[in-house]
């Protein structure tokens, strides 16, 4: 795309805009420009907000590192990059190890990675297929190891990525620099790149 399909809100003068931007400060250390791009329709962008923050209360085992990597699964299954970089930069900074962010893609057989947590990206992998893959074998492993609360945290990330990969690819959003950063360091060595995310 020669430019994104709607540019993102300034926050200029915009004491709304700037309340979101201090959330977004707190979780990523910037506001993402799909949450500005949002904001030219305000319920939209609150809606999302509230969206965000009940999905990602940790309430049970499904901890915020894990949270952020099932989103980042969710995303390289789509080819969302734009999400990829938000996301592996946010299970970064929500405590995930250094082994496991290095080795994402082989979480199926890395000792860095539990049962459980397999078998939780697995399920993001699955269910972010279209069409969808996830069937009996992958429901019973998941009953395995995470209760009912769990499972619904679980696929309740992988429905707010699909909601992301959407608008992000769709409106070839910017990636900030910040998230292009977080994408060189632990995604190019498997082939990120920011593709139609810059201008």
């Amino acid at each position: 795309m020669k430019q994104p399909l709607v540019s993102p809100q300034s926050p200029e003068d915009d004491a709304e805009l700037l309340k979101l931007i201090e959330f977004y400060n707190e979780t990523l250390g910037f506001c993402p420009n799909s949450v500005k791009t949002m904001h030219k329709r305000p319920r939209i962008a609150y809606a999302f907000i509230e969206m965000n923050k009940a999905v990602m209360e940790c309430k049970g085992r499904v901890t915020s590192a894990l949270k952020r990597m099932i989103g980042y699964i969710s995303s390289h299954a789509t080819g969302c990059q734009y999400c990829q970089a938000h996301t592996i930069r946010a299970a970064e900074r929500y405590g995930a190890e250094q082994e496991k962010l290095n080795h994402i893609w082989e979480y199926r057989t890395h000792a860095a990675f539990s049962d459980a947590e397999r078998v939780a990206l697995d399920f993001a992998l699955a269910a972010s297929t279209v069409p969808n893959t996830v069937d009996d074998t992958i429901a019973e492993n998941l009953r395995k190891h995470w209760d009912d609360g769990e499972i619904v945290e679980i696929l309740g990330v992988i429905a707010l990525f699909g909601f992301l990969n959407r608008w992000n690819d769709s409106m070839g959003t910017e990636l900030e620099k910040e998230a292009v950063e977080s994408g060189e360091k632990l995604l190019q060595h498997k082939g990120w790149s920011v593709g139609k995310h810059q201008y």
